[in-house]
């Protein structure tokens, strides 16, 4: 081992490594290894065993003879180095670091893999899913709530994913609060691509990403919803924003239950599919949300006195909640702005037909396009617009 990772180590190595070494020994799981655990009395004395005490124990013959030939030490040993060449540190059950709230799941990860402030995982928080299809209503919902629980003190976990997802994370950034991101792949694989500007705001601003996978894991399929039931498991609640009937944040909220978490939901269409998951979790008893305020007044007594908020970065109480003061904009585009709406589209024919001839629309494209640039206004497929949240 050289001295550079020797160095890097900041608690026990060996335990570190033995952990890690259960986690990657074939054959076994994570919920195998701490009743072997358990079955021995503890981590250490499970790799003083030899092979006919492991083989007793009831492991298979694959898994008992990787423990006690070295091979799932010398694969732990590997994988430590590379975590650290990728800037990551590994957490492990054992560890003081290891978040207490996810300690009580049903089957926690044996360690996670972290970049940026560990302590953040750790802190109270509640987290955000949704589809990666929002509606403007839903992302702007998502980035509104997020803004607001973040100003108030309270981590906002969530998974990197496109829409929802991303928009919690860039709310509770704008509200210069914490946000953790829950890899589905290993911590230096960034899926979206899209979002490896966010993921380093996330660690600029006190946050964390972290991840159960190893080094160099893909984006597979299946390993998102093995994922969920980690962003569920670290938060005091799950607050879902827009999910259709048949998708990921479905396992999250069900994990959630079984976690014993709080559920929370924000109402949507009923006409929209988007609509189903939260309007059908609000029927089953979740608690509907339309403000912070609906959130925070179910949360430990505890917890809201521990809270340092700071309502000054929360958004606007404006009907459009929107985060940007009109002041700065242009006449021309603060006319545009005052008829976009932040959960409804506009097409360009109708701001062009209400505008004109006071405004030409060459004059419009041009403030459009400078309300895009500087973040105020999205434009949607068709040629729609809506105000930013």
């Amino acid at each position: 081992m050289s001295q550079a990772v020797a160095i890097a180590f900041n608690k026990d190595e060996t335990l570190t490594r033995q952990w890690l070494a259960l986690a990657l020994t074939p054959g076994l799981g994570a919920n195998k290894s701490r009743r072997l655990v358990e079955f021995f009395g503890g981590i250490q004395a499970v790799f003083k065993a030899t092979l006919t005490e492991l083989e007793a124990a009831g492991l298979r013959a694959i898994s008992a003879q990787a423990l006690a030939t070295g091979q799932s030490a010398e694969l732990a040993q590997e994988e430590l180095a590379l975590a650290l060449s990728v800037g990551a540190e590994v957490v492990v059950m054992d560890d003081s670091a290891y978040p207490s709230q996810l300690k009580q799941i049903y089957d926690p990860p044996l360690m996670l893999y972290v970049k940026g402030n560990v302590a953040a995982l750790s802190q109270p928080g509640i987290a955000l899913v949704g589809t990666r299809h929002p509606t403007p209503y839903g992302s702007g919902m998502a980035e509104r709530l997020a803004c607001d629980l973040a100003a108030r003190g309270l981590v906002i976990f969530s998974g990197l994913a496109r829409g929802v997802d991303t928009a919690g994370h860039r709310g509770a950034l704008f509200a210069k609060g914490k946000t953790v991101a829950v890899l589905g792949t290993g911590i230096n694989v960034i899926y979206p691509k899209e979002n490896s500007r966010l993921l380093e705001q996330i660690i600029a601003m006190g946050g964390a990403i972290i991840t159960e996978f190893p080094v160099n894991t893909f984006a597979a399929p299946q390993n998102f919803p093995i994922r969920n039931r980690i962003i569920s498991g670290i938060s005091i609640g799950v607050l879902v924003v827009e999910a259709a009937e048949y998708s990921g944040t479905r396992i999250t909220a069900r994990c959630a239950l079984e976690q014993n978490r709080d559920i929370f939901a924000v109402p949507g269409n009923v006409t929209n599919k988007n609509s189903w998951g939260p309007n059908t979790l609000i029927k089953q008893g979740a608690k509907l949300v339309a403000t912070w305020e609906d959130v925070w007044e179910e949360l430990p007594a505890s917890v809201r006195i521990a809270l340092a908020p700071d309502p000054a970065n929360e958004s606007s109480p404006t009907g459009t909640a929107s985060l940007f003061e009109e002041a700065e904009l242009s006449p021309h585009e603060k006319k545009i702005f005052a008829l976009l709406k932040a959960d409804e589209s506009t097409h360009i024919d109708e701001i062009v037909e209400r505008l004109e001839p006071a405004v030409s629309s060459s004059e419009i494209f041009a403030a459009l396009f400078e309300l895009e640039l500087a973040g105020k206004v999205k434009q949607l497929p068709g040629k729609n617009f809506v105000k930013s949240f």
